[in-house]
């Protein structure tokens, strides 16, 4: 039953008639806008894999790597006889590539879970990864191919949802460019599971901002199964079900409906629905992470011998991965603040000054929005926009549908209610566009959709200084939209001091770049 609020995301909308023409000739507008700004931007995110590839390979070529072990392969233990290659030398020199986590997520594409802390690599890109004859030079060569095909799928991801989030093409594209040549690119052109998260994750986001719920709930989940942070992106959907109730049961308007009961039963069950959904989704995010614990936790535990139980197996809350990460990595609440450390530290200051900028850029700008603006309109607008967006990208097909569909007998008849109804529908997405618009410009491009993401960075920020090892923080820190989204800021800002701080941003991008390249594939410590 429609109402009078801004519609739930991802719902449809129908047109009358006379509205129907105008909304086919707008949406086909907007479709040849997209397609003709996709067609002007260059293919960076190509350039920038064939460059830091290129400058890998010519490290690797120049130098010897510190560590050769990698170029061993040892049968697995289930088979000890394992595939013979032809091209032995070929083969091992192949195989050498992959290095620090890179043989761990061979080791497991390979022979599957061996070892206890085996298990810290979720098995997101192993498994991808893995060719029907798993020989370890043909594991490596198709994770390279993965991950720079899932870091090309990302970038186009990135720039997207840049652009609903920004409303500026010019200031999305710069933040696409910086993250197309980020500090942390040698690990999205390797063996680890960086390309896979930022696909799922950016790509989740995108299509949660823009509607499509079940493909976002899908690739959030999946998000989760490379890289263990990825269970926090259920938070967005928690902000989600939290602006929609909040429109959904502050909202005081009445629904185009006859009935008092049904409309008291409506404003009712809605917002019970909304969280319920949300709860939902929230689960299915986790579960590929608890589900990898619970094939942990039956693998060593439950096939184990009683006497040889490990200590983790008896907690009240058996948890693999955090008991990985503690015994073999030593990764704790301030156990890396040692003096010894400070070079890893100092490593990870620019990644960490960026974000905390990030951060404090933001909160400021939101702290003026609601300073400006109540909430509440905020609120309102933002679920308007969301709609917007969902309207938008699924407006042809949408029009081209009701146009099949509608037959000479339906344009002439119709309850009028059911025609009251799809005038209120269309005047109400043409009005939300309006304020939508008027009210992000008045207001310097910022929205309370910015909240989520500054959020979710504030947390990963203080989780990569007090409890990680700080030097990861570059990789760690790297697909956070908000880093970039600042750093563009800070690039187009027309004032003195934004020049130099933008030609420290160059350096240090460059910088990085150049030493991952150098460091990283030679099997030296980088990040």
């Amino acid at each position: 039953m429609l109402d009078g609020r801004s519609r739930p995301y991802g719902s449809k909308v129908s047109l009358r008639g006379g509205d129907l023409q105008a909304r086919r000739r707008s949406a086909a507008q907007t479709h040849g806008d997209a397609a003709a700004a996709r067609r002007r931007r260059p293919p960076r995110h190509r350039a920038s894999r064939l460059l830091v590839l290129a400058l890998s390979l010519l490290a690797r070529l120049l130098f010897r790597p510190y560590d050769t072990s990698a170029s061993l392969q040892p049968s697995c233990l289930r088979s000890p006889s394992p595939l013979s290659s032809p091209f032995t030398n070929l083969s091992a020199a192949i195989s050498s590539l992959a290095v620090w986590d890179g043989v761990h997520f061979a080791r497991a594409a390979e022979c599957g879970y061996e070892y206890e802390q085996s298990f810290a690599f979720l098995p997101a890109s192993s498994r991808l990864a893995r060719p029907p004859h798993p020989i370890p030079a043909v594991l490596v060569i198709s994770g390279y191919v993965l991950n720079n095909i899932a870091f090309v799928a990302a970038a186009a991801y990135f720039y997207r949802l840049s652009m609903l989030i920004l409303k500026d093409q010019k200031a999305a594209y710069r933040a696409s460019v910086l993250f197309c040549f980020n500090p942390a690119s040698v690990f999205y052109s390797s063996l680890y599971s960086e390309s896979l998260y930022a696909l799922f994750s950016l790509g989740g986001m995108f299509y949660l901002f823009s509607g499509a719920n079940a493909v976002a709930m899908i690739m959030l989940a999946l998000s989760g199964s490379a890289r263990s942070n990825g269970a926090l992106n259920a938070g967005h959907f928690c902000f989600q079900a939290l602006l929609q109730t909040y429109d959904s049961v502050i909202q005081k308007k009445r629904p185009l409906v006859s009935s008092t009961l049904v409309f008291v039963v409506h404003r009712t069950i809605w917002p019970v629905k909304i969280l319920v959904t949300a709860a939902l989704r929230s689960i299915f995010i986790f579960l590929p992470f608890f589900a990898f614990q619970a094939y942990g936790y039956f693998n060593i535990c439950l096939h184990g011998s009683s006497e040889d139980l490990r200590p983790w197996c008896k907690a009240k809350v058996p948890l693999l991965y955090g008991f990985i990460q503690s015994h073999y990595w030593g990764v704790g609440f301030l156990r890396y603040f040692q003096v010894k450390q400070l070079p890893n530290f100092l490593l990870a200051s620019p990644v960490l000054s960026l974000a905390i900028y990030s951060i404090v850029h933001y909160t400021k700008m939101l702290h003026h929005l609601f300073q400006s603006t109540s909430i509440h309109k905020q609120i309102v607008t933002s679920v308007g926009e969301i709609s917007i967006d969902s309207y938008k990208l699924a407006d042809v097909a949408t029009v081209l549908k009701s146009e099949h569909s509608a037959g000479p007998t339906n344009k002439a008849q119709g309850q009028p209610e059911v025609k009251q109804r799809k005038s209120a529908a269309a005047e109400m997405v043409s009005a939300s566009v309006s304020d939508s618009r008027n009210l992000i410009g008045n207001l310097n491009e910022c929205s309370i959709l910015y909240l989520p993401f500054v959020l979710h960075l504030a947390f990963m920020t203080v989780t990569a200084f007090f409890v990680i090892h700080v030097q990861v923080s570059t990789r760690f820190l790297s697909a956070s939209p908000p880093v970039y989204w600042a750093a563009s800021h800070i690039l187009g800002s027309p004032s003195h001091s934004s020049k130099r701080w933008s030609n420290l941003i160059y350096a240090y991008f460059t910088a990085y770049i150049l030493l991952g390249s150098l460091l990283f594939s030679n099997f030296y410590p980088f990040t």
